[in-house]
């Protein structure tokens, strides 16, 4: 192990993958430059448009990829490439690194004698589990994905090394982490500004919700099969690449909303029956969210659901992965008796406040307190 630094080191160095849309990973960016003001960005790909302050009035420290023409728009096609870029950065005179992981950012090469702790969203899921590529890579013929992807596993597996501490966001990735890295991870959940939703008040109407983006991995084309299947009402609340193809097959019981708005989102759970959740995720915080506004979740019960949804208190945990076994596992839901109390009060263990606590605490215990 590295030689630890002390909680509070003079110079932290932030890895992740990019900072181009924000979403879940870039929440937990934004609570470890909360802890760590002084720290400063390494990452591949920077579109400072839609970053708080908190990001852009730091330095962020950019790879030879952002001079790509279009890169903060083409960045996924970078991949082949975003070894070399994170191993290019100089982290000279830096004593404590840490990176957010979910593809390469735990690839950077540490000074000696600094701390490196990885939060991994994921092992890279594209590398490892290929099913979560299908219906994403297009025309790209099997005798070139399958060396590619061959390549990206020797690289992770060889970068997996580097990291002295793993933390994992919820036990499905700790599980992960130990099956392709042979690796120990602690796990933190991610932080999930549930306060806002806490005082969401209850006015259940006759719809289900899908929330999230509508992409192949997601899922969303179960709950609109199961729903259509049941005769139950369904709104889908945001957009993707398989959107267009999930209109065409929809029935009249789904209505489509796009992007919604902060305002929109919480007249949406107020009134929805349950929040459909029926992808696999790596942890998760649309269901946490939802708990926070009252509303149950039914969710595939593989993945880090698992972690935030209490079976038979605050929702229901599906296994049969078709639109046959989310319908029973609606009907299930609509047969059970929850409290809307248990719901929010599940939700709160997950906040700002007790991330903040539990990884001061875990940097405390490996670095010598």
């Amino acid at each position: 192990m590295a030689n630890a630094p002390t909680l509070n080191p003079a110079r932290v160095a932030l890895s992740h993958e990019w900072l181009t849309i924000p979403g879940g990973s870039e929440k937990v960016v934004v609570a470890l430059l909360e802890l760590f003001p002084q720290a400063e960005i390494f990452t591949s790909v920077y579109d400072p448009g839609p970053w708080p302050p908190l990001i852009t009035e730091r330095p962020v420290h950019t790879s030879f990829l952002n001079r790509i023409p279009r890169a903060q728009r083409i960045y996924p096609k970078l991949l082949p490439l975003m070894n070399r870029a994170f191993e290019s950065f100089d982290l000279s005179g830096f004593d404590l690194v840490l990176s957010s992981n979910h593809s390469c950012a735990k690839n950077v090469i540490a000074p000696p004698g600094a701390l490196h702790v990885c939060y991994c969203h994921t092992p890279m899921r594209h590398a490892w589990e290929p099913r979560f590529l299908a219906g994403e890579t297009g025309p790209l013929p099997p005798f070139l994905l399958k060396p590619l992807l061959a390549r990206l596993r020797r690289q992770d597996l060889a970068a997996s090394r580097r990291p002295d501490h793993f933390v994992a966001n919820s036990h499905h990735v700790a599980e992960r982490i130990a099956r392709f890295y042979g690796r120990e991870a602690r796990v933190i959940h991610p932080p999930v500004d549930v306060e806002p939703l806490l005082d969401t008040p209850r006015s259940e109407g006759d719809y289900y919700l899908y929330l999230g983006r509508v992409i192949p991995y997601k899922r969303a084309d179960l709950a609109v099969a199961a729903c259509e299947r049941l005769g139950r009402r369904l709104i889908v609340a945001g957009d993707g690449r398989a959107a267009g193809r999930l209109r065409e097959v929809a029935g009249p019981n789904t209505e489509f909303r796009g992007h919604v708005s902060d305002d929109e989102l919480r007249a949406l759970l107020a009134g929805a029956r349950g929040l459909l959740f029926p992808g696999e995720e790596d942890f998760g915080i649309v269901p946490v969210e939802a708990q926070a506004a009252g509303v149950p979740v039914v969710a595939y019960g593989v993945g880090g659901a698992r972690d935030s949804v209490v079976h038979g208190e605050t929702g229901i945990l599906f296994q049969d992965h078709t639109a046959e076994g989310l319908a029973r596992a609606i009907e299930e839901l609509e047969a059970t008796p929850l409290a809307e109390g248990r719901i929010r009060e599940n939700a709160r263990r997950f906040g700002p406040d007790r991330f903040a606590a539990e990884f001061r605490a875990f940097l405390d215990e490996v670095a010598g307190g």
